[in-house]
């Protein structure tokens, strides 16, 4: 099956286009819901963030601190490459396992935040990039965190920009509340099923 990277700065809404994709009968693999979950279960993972962040890491019921954890690395790009560096190696396990277990369908989408910055596009035969104003993305994850504009610009600045991620993009998808993404979305999922109907297996 063809391996289809998708990927958007914070607030662009590339999980709102992959649920469009899941409803078109697409299984998505959530990298960054992945890593959360991972980072909560995986006891050899756990051991390795505790020994680089401290033990403030995860409280004492073994919750993962994430406050803590975002204060560190959201403000220094060299802790959150420490972390990285623990983290994508474990997703890209996942991930692996995910591909095997799925049969039948002409395409999969890896969602991630960081699929650039990590180089995991590598790992896909082509890749998407949602696009959105800054202002717009800015207004959503008001609304959606609650958090102040200085940490968004603060997280803003750990990814790659637009332009950055435009030269690796295969595909870009305009979510910008004045063009009608549905049918950018459908036009895609068809481009694909033609490209699986030709791979050469």
């Amino acid at each position: 099956m063809i391996k289809v990277g998708i990927t958007g700065g914070i607030g662009s809404g590339k999980t709102t286009v992959c649920r469009v994709f899941e409803l078109l009968g697409i299984p998505v693999f959530y990298a960054d819901n992945v890593a959360k979950t991972i980072m909560q279960t995986d006891s050899q993972l756990k051991n390795k963030i505790l020994n680089t962040f401290g033990p403030e890491s995860y409280s004492i019921d073994g919750q993962l601190n994430r406050p803590y954890i975002s204060s560190i690395v959201f403000k220094d790009q060299s802790q959150l490459n420490k972390l990285n560096a623990l983290v994508h190696p474990a997703v890209f396990r996942a991930f692996d396992r995910w591909i095997a277990e799925q049969k039948e369908v002409p395409y999969i989408l890896k969602e991630a935040a960081l699929l650039y910055e990590s180089e995991s596009y590598k790992m896909c035969d082509l890749s998407i990039l949602v696009i959105s104003p800054e202002s717009t993305r800015i207004s959503r994850i008001k609304a959606r965190d609650h958090i102040s504009e200085e940490e968004i610009m603060l997280r803003m600045k750990r990814q790659f920009s637009d332009e950055q991620k435009m030269k690796l993009a295969n595909h870009i998808l305009i979510n910008d509340e004045n063009r009608l993404l549905i049918p950018q979305i459908l036009d895609l999922h068809q481009q694909f099923l033609k490209i699986s109907r030709n791979y050469d297996y």
